[in-house]
């Protein structure tokens, strides 16, 4: 029984609609075409182009931006879009602030680099506003069938290129809708008017892919009938699970997932129609914990705090998203472990936390002090996990890593003409640009075995 006599204050409508438009509004204004033209004659054109290596998907960046400068953003877009085909969602949501523009020369000599993410949004909506028919065209067509399970930036990202190699594909994904993680996990201010809906139909453009939905592995489809249907299988689905938090009290109204919250936000059309505590605590230290507390700031919440049972500089959130939540009026608070969650009726009042400190070896230890901090609503955002379900009927042939799906280097699996990338892999990343590069790998891979 909870010690916290505050009653629970979780209601819609806690700011008028105006006040949520902007709070929702756009991360970073675009770049005007002056401003872009600009940015771009700030680049060197480096010979080694470090920013070039540090991009996962290998985009040729200072071609892009030379193009930009010499006012063809066109040409700049399929630049982008030759090696990133989801250039437009990951110019606003790859943290190049620790990939490209950090090993920029203008951030080492400077400390202030080229503003690489919005160059490349430039292009990448200058095309998706303006082209008349897809930029790349499909090859003769091979008379071969892929499957590909997800529609995620993995999976269509392998579809698209595969379409392009002039192979047939069937994507299937679990939701009501393509997009995976761009769709659905993203925070809205990142990703407005609806560009990750416009940037899948624009992928799509290009022919030779037929999207099914409602349609998941396990249950709707069996891997073995899939490896025996179609030329070769691809596996891109994700991350179903959520971590369990191991606190008493985990199960109290009003404690709930951050990553399914953020799905119905996503989803939304009237943002003040979403409920929202007066007083919110968010359990974790990632992106997804940066998301749901900046919304959750956003919707009207008076009192929002992050707490992470590690130190600052090991929080998965970069600095750069860390300023953001601290300018929102996020509190940040650090080694703090989740012990309790208080609850009146059944309903979250508060949550307890034990403080902890990082041993020399880096192992984690509580100290035995407690912290109280009052809530109506806790969002947990301490990770996912891979549900092997739907791959469990196939446990002898398909290989699995640390409880994820063992791959090698071309995202090969160990059973024969099944490969798979993004998240659901041993070693994936929950970043977008890292998955767009899996499907972009394996769909080589596969093109290379069905025509070799």
């Amino acid at each position: 029984m909870s010690t916290l006599s505050t009653p629970q204050d979780i209601r819609p409508g806690r700011l008028d609609a105006e006040t949520l438009a902007t709070n929702f509004s756009d991360l970073h204004p675009a770049l005007t075409r002056h401003e872009a033209l600009v940015e771009a004659d700030r680049c060197y054109f480096c010979y080694d182009a470090p920013c070039l290596n540090a991009c996962p998907t290998g985009i040729d960046i200072p071609l892009f931006i030379r193009q930009i400068g010499a006012d063809n953003p066109t040409g700049a877009a399929r630049t982008i879009l030759e090696e990133n085909i989801f250039g437009a969602m990951c110019a606003r949501v790859c943290p190049t602030e620790t990939l490209c523009e950090e090993v920029c020369v203008r951030e080492i000599a400077k400390g202030k680099p080229v503003r690489i993410g919005d160059l490349q949004r430039y292009a990448t909506d200058h095309l998706l506003a303006t082209a008349t028919r897809h930029p790349f065209e499909r090859a003769d067509p091979t008379g071969k069938r892929i499957a590909v399970v997800g529609a995620g930036p993995a999976g269509l990202s392998c579809a698209h290129r595969l379409a392009m190699r002039g192979h047939a594909v069937t994507v299937f994904e679990a939701r009501e809708k393509p997009g995976g993680l761009n769709e659905y996990g993203i925070a809205a201010y990142k990703a407005t008017s609806a560009i990750a809906e416009a940037e899948v139909a624009f992928l799509l453009g290009i022919g030779g892919i037929t999207v099914e939905t409602g349609m998941a592995l396990g249950r709707d489809l069996h891997l073995n009938a899939l490896a025996r249907d179609y030329d070769a299988v691809f596996l891109g689905m994700g991350l179903a699970g959520v971590n369990a938090l191991a606190a008493d009290g985990h199960d109290a109204e009003g404690s709930m997932d951050a990553v399914g919250w953020i799905a119905n936000l996503r989803q939304t059309s009237d943002l003040a129609s979403l409920p929202v505590g007066r007083r919110v605590v968010v359990i974790g230290g990632g992106m997804t914990a940066v998301d749901a507390a900046v919304q959750a700031k956003n919707l009207g919440a008076e009192e929002v705090t992050i707490a992470y049972r590690r130190g600052r500089d090991a929080m998965g959130a970069s600095a750069y998203e860390q300023e953001v939540a601290a300018t929102r009026g996020v509190h940040l608070r650090f080694n703090l472990q989740p012990l309790r969650i208080h609850a009146q009726s059944g309903l979250v009042t508060g949550i307890s936390f034990e403080k902890t400190v990082t041993g020399s070896d880096g192992t984690l230890a509580g100290t035995g002090e407690t912290v109280t901090i009052e809530a109506d609503q806790i969002f947990k955002a301490i990770g996912q996990s891979f549900v092997p379900d739907g791959v469990s009927q196939e446990a002898a042939k398909l290989e699995l890593q640390s409880g994820r799906i063992a791959v090698d280097t071309d995202r090969r699996t160990s059973m024969a003409n099944v490969w798979a990338g993004g998240d659901c892999i041993f070693g994936g990343s929950d970043l977008t640009v890292v998955a767009v590069e899996d499907g972009k790998r394996a769909a080589e891979s596969i093109h290379a075995v069905l025509v070799g």
